[in-house]
């Protein structure tokens, strides 16, 4: 199961993430994901672990904890969005946005 954890510290690293979830059961990977431009951590990052009872008892008891004194939340991931989908006038921009509309 892919999970989703938020509100991470800056600080906290792949590993730590990881050391998180080892108690409930074996970790896949851990991920913190981190800017582009600046290698600075974005807050939240992924867990995988391919065991679901172990994964969602994770869940049930991580989210709302604590860590680095910042309260995390911590729910299954959802699958990412396929970015070309925007493209086919379901986006932002499309032919009926608001400001084509507004003049």
């Amino acid at each position: 199961m892919n999970i989703y954890v938020s509100n991470l510290s800056f600080n906290v690293q792949d590993e730590d993430l990881k050391d998180f979830f080892t108690p409930y059961g074996e970790v896949t990977s851990a991920k913190v994901i981190n800017d582009r431009e600046t290698g600075r951590s974005r807050g939240f990052g992924f867990v995988e672990m391919p065991d679901d009872t172990a994964s969602k008892k994770a869940i049930a008891e991580l989210d709302g904890s604590t860590v680095d004194n910042r309260a995390i939340s911590v729910s299954v991931a959802k699958p990412k969005e396929d970015r070309s989908s925007r493209s086919n006038g379901s986006g932002y921009n499309n032919a009926n946005s608001y400001n084509r509309n507004r003049y």
